[in-house]
């Protein structure tokens, strides 16, 4: 076998494997097309399973010299180790199959969340798959209670237990909505089947209860493991202290930026919510065409025709009743480029959380983000290289995005409406101090008291709420620090091709570089794009001098 081959060979091997050790994730990114009926293998023996043939597959990959390869060909190798870390960081360090109840919830329920997000019909497998799905989840529970008993976190238990607030009722609601999608002989299957997983639910969550005391208090990774996350998944060189202080001066900017912006336009009119949900799918979609106009006439980003569009549905009871399980959208994946996006909202009322408040004003809030989301991920998934179609870490995701909005912001998108200005300030605002909270929580800098005390005053936020994100920030470190720091990262992308490219320098040119190749770490974009391999050499040297990190 040539040395091409060889690396070819250990890149389908990966993404194989990627698909079959996968947990359900929550978050819309990292989402991967599993067979219909799919439900995540998180017993100790499957886990067990999944640490040897990592630690296998790691040692393939160190042992094949990349080095002389074509630069796409290394950086193809690098995003196969970057995939097999956080494999190893998911099992060995954070290790929230066994730790964490709200991950475990995610994996009993989240199945069957996921088999409604498309839009309905449902075909007779997916009418079989959902009832299949409710029917494991007494097995499963017990699964996830016997990992609790030995490694379970109290903070993470307590957070599992308000979100499972009134779960059975929720569940028997949900089941009972999508009647309607099921055929009648699969009626009564489907009903037991929610009873069941209806009354495993609300006893585990009753057990949560009373157990969590009995739990050992949340921890942080610590400032090395921390370190070697960055270096080795992310694909980030700078350190936590970096991080914090890059996030803290454009703390300062969104702050100051958010409150001019108000004062220039203190005597505008207040923006309107839509008046009904129609109003505000039909507004969404004619948004969508005109911000695609609008990349176009600005000679921002290409915009082929193959690219389908993103698009908002009014959100589904069963979807309402566990949202919590995952962002309620379908981005779809490689295998559906043909169908369009779908995000679901809630009808337009006063009291709306944070972000469908934002998107019933102006829907186009919602488009620079996860609209963004959806044509990067959709241009990606078109790769002939299958290891590029796959996630690695959201940095490179959520910075792309939330660059998006402010490259929209200030290439006159929303001239025409004041009020979507100053969100888009205070969405970065937002995110500079998720970054504070993140990397401090990471790296033991902050007790969770002390990030608790950072939200309450900083958002400002009530501290229960306070208290479940600085849960999650402890049991999944690196997410929601990923907004920003991608976007500081792709900002200095764009800011180095200016000063390289002189006259040449196009925005489309850069932007269609990096959506087509949105999920690689922009270290591997610079080196590709730029043939800059400076942040490479940094990552290297810095990895010679850690160890892998167990937790």
């Amino acid at each position: 076998m040539s040395h091409d081959d060889e690396l070819g060979t250990l890149a389908r091997d990966v993404v194989e494997a990627t698909l079959r050790w996968a947990f359900h994730s929550s978050d819309d990114i990292p989402r991967l097309p599993h067979p219909i009926g799919w439900m995540p293998d998180f017993t100790p023996a499957a886990l067990e399973r999944r640490r040897v043939e990592i630690a296998e597959l790691r040692a393939r990959w160190r042992a094949l010299d990349a080095s002389a390869a074509a630069p796409s060909a290394q950086i193809e190798h690098r995003l196969a180790g970057a995939i097999l870390n956080r494999a190893h960081w998911d099992l060995n360090v954070t290790r929230n199959a066994e730790r964490n109840a709200v991950f475990q919830f995610s994996q009993i329920l989240g199945p069957f969340y996921d088999l409604t997000l498309p839009l309905p019909p449902y075909d007779e497998a997916r009418q079989d798959a959902l009832i299949a799905v409710l029917a494991a989840v007494p097995a499963q529970v017990e699964v996830a209670r016997a990992h609790l008993e030995e490694h379970g976190v109290a903070d993470l238990a307590r957070a599992a237990v308000t979100e499972m607030e009134s779960i059975g009722t929720r569940v028997r609601t949900a089941a009972e909505a999508l009647r309607i999608h099921v055929d009648p002989d699969r009626h009564a299957a489907l009903g037991a089947a929610a009873e069941a997983a209806a009354a495993a639910l609300d006893e585990w969550c009753a057990w949560l209860d009373d157990a969590a005391d009995r739990m050992a208090p949340a921890r942080a990774v610590g400032r090395d493991s921390f370190v070697w996350f960055l270096r080795a998944v992310a694909l980030i060189p700078d350190d936590p202290d970096d991080l914090v202080r890059a996030a803290t001066q454009d703390l300062n900017r969104a702050i100051v930026w958010e409150q001019l912006t108000r004062n220039r336009y203190r005597n505008a009119p207040p923006a309107e919510l839509a008046r009904t949900i129609e109003e505000q799918v039909d507004t969404e979609a004619r948004h969508e065409r005109q911000i695609r106009d609008f990349y176009e006439r600005e000679d921002l980003l290409s915009q082929p025709e193959t690219l389908k569009h993103y698009l908002i549905a009014e959100m589904p009871p069963w979807i309402e009743q566990l949202r919590s399980l995952g962002v309620p959208d379908d981005l779809t994946d490689e295998q559906r480029l043909a169908q369009n996006a779908v995000s679901y909202m809630p009808k337009p009322r006063t009291e709306l959380p944070y972000f469908y408040a934002a998107n019933a004003k102006d829907p186009r809030l919602g488009i620079i983000h996860e609209g963004a989301h959806y044509q990067q991920l959709a241009l990606s998934w078109a790769s002939a290289s299958p290891i590029r179609r796959r996630y690695i870490d959201s940095s490179a995701n959520e910075g792309v995005a939330h660059y998006n909005e402010e490259m929209m912001l200030m290439a006159g998108l929303f001239d025409d409406a004041p009020h979507s200005e100053t969100v888009v300030h205070n969405f970065a605002r937002l995110r500079a101090l998720r970054v504070i909270a993140d990397v401090n929580l990471a790296t033991g800098e902050f007790t969770l008291a002390q990030a608790i005390e950072h939200f309450v005053n900083a958002v400002p936020m009530d501290a229960e709420t306070a208290r479940e994100e600085s849960a999650m920030y402890l049991a999944t470190p690196g997410l929601a620090m990923s907004y920003h720091v991608g976007k500081q990262q792709m900002l200095a992308l764009v800011a180095d091709a200016i000063a390289a490219w002189g006259e040449e320098f196009s925005f489309r040119r850069i932007h269609d570089a990096v959506w087509q190749h949105g999920n690689t770490p922009f270290s591997l974009l610079r080196w590709e794009i730029l043939g800059d391999r400076s942040t490479i050499d940094r990552l290297d040297a810095d990895l010679a001098e850690l160890s892998d990190p167990v937790g």
